[in-house]
């Protein structure tokens, strides 16, 4: 079992739900998140005009599933990012659970 974990911009949530579809990752959960980009100099005098922190409204969408469903939504996610090239790709990430009493 994988505790799998993506996350992206809220405007992409139909196509992140598509992805799990074609993962055959039916069981999920989706909470809100403020994604912050700090891309502020160490020396403030050196960004006289610093605006501050950047946020997006963002999503975090993990699923405890199978190896292989895992698997599948990695390398969907991997293609998307490849053929939709933005600045804010879509972000996975695979977790083993060492234990559990799900039964998937």
């Amino acid at each position: 079992m994988k505790l799998f974990i993506v996350t992206s911009l809220k405007d992409y949530q139909e196509e992140v739900l598509k992805i799990f579809k074609q993962a055959a990752i039916s069981a999920f959960s989706i909470t809100d998140v403020v994604g912050v980009k700090d891309n502020q100099p160490e020396n403030l005098l050196e960004d006289w005009f610093a605006a501050g922190d950047e946020k997006f409204d963002s999503l975090m969408i993990f699923s405890f599933t199978k190896d292989e469903n895992a698997a599948k939504g990695m390398e969907l996610i991997e293609n998307y990012n490849l053929e939709n090239a933005t600045g804010f790709p879509i972000r996975a990430f695979i977790v083993p659970v060492e234990k559990s009493n799900i039964k998937i």
